[in-house]
């Protein structure tokens, strides 16, 4: 039933009927009034961060690790210029999350008026739709809205802007709407003729791969099932953009690992030589396709994604398939199904062959060392040592983040939280805390390097004042390591501002913040030291002291195509024999 009430008070009543139990913000003057009917119920949580980027990162981490809407509170002005950085993430990396700004009351829009800026105008790129609310009657209806938006059809963040006098007029709350009352529509389900031709494609094909993106898991549970079933009917190999991890199994024996700039020879090489490639719920993003022709150059290709922009964007394909991927999947096993559940299994089976040859290259292999740890081997150790946890898994951006994305396997979706399209730095740490929120029990850890982490470690006090147990393994090689290994390679060794000459002891750092502090430099003591930190019941910085100077191989340069790749140099003679073009 519609009835009055104020602003403010709509702003909290919409978070309750959309579900949502926990909010997480900074407050300001513009957005005070909400705040005292925040602190006059108990249903929704309020997260304080100690910077508004953090407020957005932590919304992506909660949306990310459960399927749900994330939700920030920001106040006018460099409240939400410093959501702006988190916002292009989200767009890039389609993640669900609600922003509501403050603004200055609508009589003062204009006029220079103090903590006044063009929050719709700046945040207009960024987002997937804004609002700015000018006559509070509006207020419910557009709050509404923004969680459909956000969640519909190819998912992204929106902001709601609200002046303060918005907040404090009384005006009319209507309850959520009915999902089919909203104007936006995207369609669900693909044109049966064009998937029968896909399926068609598919049974005569000799050398199919799936290629798969985090459109599979914001599809949602079902999604990844029907493709873990997909990918065993068919018997084709699979592989998965940095986003996709784990919407199909690591252990899984169809499993070729993750494609692109960092991805595993025998996934770039499948790609590389594939006659039928089927991406589904990815982008074709740069990372992945390097150049664009010579991608997939003797391959027919499919796209399905629920975003018709992003159809025929990048990559021109034969099969577009617009659609929701978890409809798709369902309607192209059914399809394939009825029409016999035909492949060509002779020729699939001399591709299996062609691959486990370019398997056999063990493209990770690196010369570990007795006296220092290398980042890899401390990414295998935390993998051995944490896969049977309930386990969560975030990371900053550079190095690291591939180590991780190589070495930690991830057998269920939501189970992954990086920074794709945009590499954030300083997104890990936030997005850690907005995972443990939604996940107070299970292991949350932050793969970090020095660097990234130190850009938000300010949410350290976050983590204290909530007694969030996040863990924070940051391997910590005094370098901008991703920037480092593009100037040797790339810029004559030239290292130029690729190192910090003042780094904080992160031991006596979380002991100032009341956190624990570990460090570690010794590879005979990294199994204890692991051990420590997951069994301290708290928030931790981990300091693992690696190799300074250590590459993250395979690594396809700029301007190449997936079968030239560098690799190290433990798995260079083993391509070589392999058949496969590699620079060295």
């Amino acid at each position: 039933m519609a009835r009055q009430m104020t602003g403010a008070k709509m702003v909290v009543q919409a978070l309750k009927d959309q579900g949502v139990d926990t909010v997480f913000g900074y407050p300001g003057g513009a957005v005070l009034p909400i705040y005292d009917e925040i602190f006059q119920q108990n249903d929704i949580k309020h997260v304080l961060v100690r910077h508004e980027q953090g407020a957005i990162h932590a919304a992506e981490g909660y949306a990310r690790s459960t399927g749900k809407p994330g939700v920030a509170l920001v106040t006018s002005g460099p409240g939400a210029t410093n959501a702006v950085t988190g916002l292009t993430d989200a767009l890039l990396d389609s993640i669900p999350i609600i922003v509501l700004s403050g603004q200055v009351p609508t009589f003062m829009i204009g006029t220079d008026g103090f903590q006044e800026a063009d929050t719709v105008g700046i945040t207009r790129p960024c987002t997937k739709h804004n609002w700015l609310v000018q006559d509070t009657d509006d207020l419910s209806r557009l709050m509404h809205a923004a969680f459909h938006v956000a969640t519909t059809g190819r998912p992204g963040p929106v902001l709601v802007d609200i002046p303060k006098d918005v907040q404090f007029a009384t005006g009319t709350y209507h309850p959520k709407p009915k999902s089919s009352d909203f104007r936006y529509q995207p369609p669900l389900k693909a044109d049966t003729e064009e998937l029968t031709e896909l399926v068609a494609a598919l049974e005569v094909a000799k050398r199919p791969v799936f290629y798969t993106g985090g459109g599979v898991i914001n599809s949602g549970p079902a999604a990844s099932q029907l493709l873990r079933e997909l990918v065993e009917a068919t018997g084709a190999p699979i592989t998965s953009t940095l986003m996709g991890l784990g919407a199909y199994p690591a252990s899984g024996e169809k499993w070729l690992g993750m494609l692109g700039m960092h991805g595993l020879y025998e996934a770039n090489m499948a790609m590389h030589d594939c006659d039928l490639m089927i991406n589904i719920g990815a982008r074709f993003d740069d990372r992945i396709t390097g150049r664009t022709d010579a991608f997939s150059p003797n391959s027919r290709k499919a796209h399905i994604d629920i975003d018709p922009s992003s159809i025929n964007k990048v990559i021109h394909v034969d099969f577009p398939i617009v659609g929701d991927v978890a409809h798709v999947l369902e309607d192209m096993l059914r399809i394939w199904k009825a029409r016999g559940r035909k492949m060509n299994r002779e020729a699939l089976a001399k591709w299996w062959q062609k691959i486990d040859g370019w398997r056999e290259v063990k493209c990770l292999t690196y010369k570990n060392s007795d006296k220092i740890i290398k980042p890899q081997y401390a990414l295998e150790r935390l993998e051995a040592l944490t896969k049977d946890h309930d386990r969560y898994i975030t990371t900053e951006v550079g190095q690291h983040q591939m180590w991780a994305a190589q070495f930690l396997g991830f057998e269920d979706p939501n189970r992954w939280m990086t920074s794709g399209g945009l590499g954030t730095m300083g997104y890990g740490f936030p997005a850690s805390i907005g995972v443990q929120m939604a996940h107070p029990d299970a292991l949350v850890i932050n793969v970090a390097g020095e660097a990234s982490w130190l850009m938000n470690m300010q949410e350290m006090g976050t983590a204290v004042q909530y007694r969030l147990p996040v863990k924070q393994f940051i391997l910590n090689n005094e370098r901008l390591g991703m920037v480092r290994q593009w100037q040797q390679l790339l810029h004559g060794e030239r290292y130029s501002s690729s190192w910090s000459e003042a780094l904080p002891d992160f031991v006596k750092l979380a002991e100032a913040f009341g956190a624990k502090g570990i460090q570690c430099s010794d590879p005979a003591d990294l199994d204890d030291a692991i051990m420590e930190m997951l069994n301290y019941d708290g928030p931790v910085i981990f300091d693992c002291l690696v190799e300074k100077h250590e590459n993250c191989f395979p690594m396809i340069p700029s301007g190449k195509a997936h079968n030239e790749m560098l690799l190290g140099d433990a798995s260079t003679e083993g391509a070589i024999e392999a058949g496969g073009a590699v620079l060295v």
